[in-house]
């Protein structure tokens, strides 16, 4: 009797077991032939549901990302700080200003030996103008020059006293000459005029001059004044210079010849020799006026 009673439950479990088996089995069928009703939302980043909390790894692997982001554009800044400010003498070159101021004239000057060229010069003496345009163009340095004087007299204090202030401007922005060419040496050429030019920035005054100019005067320029400008540069700024003419008939041409020379042997000798590695160009380890 048990035995029977036992027989007949394990066929209805077994029955109620393979029921419910096939019903999940068709259950399961259903759901994966029919289409899902769900959309998705397109979009960049994925959508957390505010009620949930961000776990670590989520917000390391936000970090990371947002840090690639930043990273793989050149054009933004690594950080809020201001950039490093550039060194004055790296920014704007090597640069010589002065004021010169006597009962005669009042003159100042600033030249900048890694300029571009840029000329502005008014000195009352349009000749000495033309000539400070010559240096500017060709030796490549700014040059800026106001000067005014007693040219009611004549031009010969505001001609002397610019170039003792452009000497003294030179002398300034060349320091303490390291790294220099030291030497320049130029022949320049105007028409049938042809000048040499050589010179030391030696730290020791000299002028050589060797002008042959025919007339007394270009324009109102008296020719003479020509000698005294560069031996009053020399004086100031401690450099031996020669000028020689080996040809010319015309007095304009002579002496824009000779600026134009002087420009580029003085370009030659203040730039920068790569091979010396910025030692002072001398055996004695110095050059200076003294």
């Amino acid at each position: 009797m048990e035995l029977s009673i036992s027989s007949r439950l394990l066929n209805i479990s077994s029955s109620s077991t393979a029921a419910a088996t096939a019903t999940a089995t068709a259950a399961a069928t259903s759901l994966l032939k029919s289409k899902p009703s769900f959309h998705y939302r397109h979009t960049s980043t994925p959508l957390l549901p505010l009620k949930h909390s961000l776990s670590p790894l989520t917000l390391k692997q936000m970090n990371n990302n947002n840090s690639q982001s930043t990273l793989s554009c050149s054009s933004l800044p690594q950080s809020n700080a201001a950039p490093a400010p550039t060194s004055p003498s790296a920014a704007s070159g090597r640069i010589g200003e002065v004021d010169r101021v006597t009962k005669e004239t009042n003159v100042w000057v600033k030249i900048n030996l890694d300029g571009t060229g840029v000329a502005n010069s008014t000195t009352s003496i349009p000749f000495l103008d033309h000539m400070l345009d010559q240096l500017a163009s060709h030796g490549l340095f700014d040059v800026h020059v106001k000067a005014t004087g007693d040219i009611h007299i004549d031009d010969h204090h505001t001609n002397e006293d610019v170039a003792l202030a452009l000497g003294t401007a030179l002398l300034q922005s060349l320091g303490d000459r390291k790294g220099i060419n030291r030497f320049g040496d130029f022949s320049a050429l105007l028409d049938e005029a042809l000048v040499h030019v050589s010179l030391d920035l030696s730290g020791r005054p000299h002028l050589s001059y060797g002008l042959n100019i025919p007339t007394s005067r270009v324009g109102t320029y008296d020719t003479q004044l020509v000698e005294h400008f560069f031996q009053s540069l020399v004086n100031t700024s401690g450099m031996t210079l020669h000028i020689r003419q080996l040809a010319g008939k015309n007095s304009h041409h002579i002496i824009e010849a000779t600026f134009k020379a002087f420009a580029r042997a003085l370009r030659q000798a203040t730039e920068y020799d790569p091979r010396r590695l910025g030692t002072i160009p001398s055996s004695k380890g110095v050059l200076s006026r003294s």
